[in-house]
């Protein structure tokens, strides 16, 4: 009997039966010695097993990825190379026009050479280190995921850390007008908003004279790019205008043309007309952010539009609840302000504060002001233009008290940086300061509107 499968054989079966066992089990030895050598092998070159295909696939899909991403960097970084570089040759080449019109004019002193060699040195500082892009890398486990990342310079605002101590030159500069109010092209007339471009010329709703008008850096005459028709409702005419930007995608100024309740686009091209892109809106201040989009102040229903591109509606951002003092009203609105984030800040005229709306969110907070009308430190009497650099101070004209107030982040009171020292046509006076804005480097600019003029005042020491 056999005792493994319990079968009776005979002798000689038997002896058959265990043979096919014995060849059987000698295949399972054959088995076990292979087995053998793979595990031999395997101890020997570990990199051989099956496992390390799988990561093999991971690597490559992963390089793959990494490849298709960097050149994909590659290719942005190039593309804004190209125009970055076009701007800086441009603006390179106008400074050097003025430098070579100097010396042909003999017309210069000590103050012009400074600021040739200063502007020479900012230029070649920025070319390969621009203060507009950089390469960021995002951290996971395991991969640095690298991507391009384009800086965005909210509108009126500045590209440097402006330290919350700094301090600017108290004597302004006139840059434009303060030859009394006329309509001649060296004079304003109830100049209110202005926008300054990077060559630093500056662009300026001179209200009265329904124009607006540009001066370039260093010159003594302005020229009227927009307007100046006198007032009425034409294309060709402005009526009572209270700001002006530039879209640089459009290439064209972009116009709140308020006693003819629309928003206007004017080219820059030798543009003879405007065009109507917005109406029914009795608009004062305006901006835009990095898509597109503006965002304009209806002062007759107290409230802040934003009307993305091709909008013709808009949404309220800020406001909208009727003229009132609560956290989510307005009352006579003037000016405004949209940082990186697309929080809003707007002059709340009547409430005598400066209010952010979060995006997104249905009431404001108080950043400054706010606690009546007076000259105290805690207080604004009629702010107008506001700018916020890049910590969140708030910059604000604070009107009623002639002077240019800074609040910090956070502050129950600010600080006057500018003016302050009663109304007055002096170099260190301001008279109802109206319309603000920073250029890159940190300089302020002030719209004077009692003594018609801008007024330029240079940080004196950022620390």
């Amino acid at each position: 009997m056999c005792k493994g499968c319990s079968k009776d054989f005979c002798d000689e079966h038997l002896k058959e039966h265990h043979n096919e066992f014995s060849e059987q089990l000698g295949k399972t030895e054959d088995l076990f010695n292979e087995f053998k050598i793979e595990i031999e092998g395997q101890k020997a070159e570990p990199q051989q097993h099956e496992l390390m295909e799988q990561i093999d696939k991971w690597e490559y899909e992963s390089i793959e990825k990494i490849r298709q991403v960097a050149n994909k960097v590659r290719w942005e970084l190039s593309s804004y190379v190209i125009t970055y570089v076009t701007d800086q040759d441009l603006e390179f080449k106008k400074l050097r026009e003025r430098l070579i019109q100097c010396r042909k004019d003999e017309d210069f002193i000590e103050t012009d050479i400074q600021f040739f060699n200063e502007e020479l040195k900012r230029l070649k500082g920025i070319l390969n280190n621009p203060p507009t892009f950089k390469i960021e890398y995002d951290s996971t486990s395991l991969i640095n995921k690298i991507h391009f990342k384009k800086e965005v310079l909210p509108l009126r605002g500045n590209s440097i850390d402006i330290h919350p101590n700094a301090r600017w030159q108290q004597n302004g500069l006139t840059i434009a007008g303060g030859n009394g109010r006329d309509n001649g092209f060296n004079q304003l007339s109830d100049p209110l908003g202005l926008y300054v471009d990077n060559d630093q010329t500056i662009y300026i709703a001179d209200r009265s004279n329904h124009r607006i008008i540009e001066w370039k850096w260093g010159a003594m005459i302005g020229q009227v790019v927009a307007g100046g028709n006198g007032p009425g409702s034409g294309a060709y005419q402005l009526s009572d205008p209270r700001d002006v930007i530039v879209d640089k995608d459009t290439d064209s100024l972009i116009i709140s043309d308020y006693s003819n309740k629309r928003v206007v686009r004017w080219s820059r091209q030798n543009g003879t007309n405007g065009e109507t892109i917005i109406s029914n809106i009795r608009c004062v201040g305006l901006t835009m952010d990095e898509n597109g989009s503006l965002y304009i102040i209806d002062n007759e229903n107290d409230e802040v539009r934003r009307y993305r591109r091709g909008e013709s509606q808009g949404t309220v951002v800020a406001g909208g609840n009727g003229s009132g003092n609560r956290l989510d009203q307005l009352s006579d609105p003037q000016y405004v302000f949209v940082d990186r984030d697309h929080s809003v800040y707007v002059s709340d005229l009547a409430n005598h504060r400066v209010m952010k709306w979060l995006e997104g969110e249905k009431e404001g907070i108080v950043v400054a002001g706010g606690q009546g009308k007076g000259n105290d430190l805690t207080q604004l009497s009629h702010p107008r233009g506001v700018v916020v650099d890049q910590l969140g101070t708030v910059y604000v004209a604070d009107a009623g008290n002639d002077r240019i107030m800074r609040w910090p982040k956070g502050a129950t009171q600010g600080g006057v940086i500018i003016g302050g020292k009663g109304a007055g046509r002096q170099s260190n006076q301001l008279n109802g300061p109206f319309g603000l804005s920073f250029d890159r480097y940190g300089t302020l600019y002030v719209v004077d509107l009692g003594n018609d003029r801008v007024q330029k005042f240079k940080i004196d020491s950022n620390k």
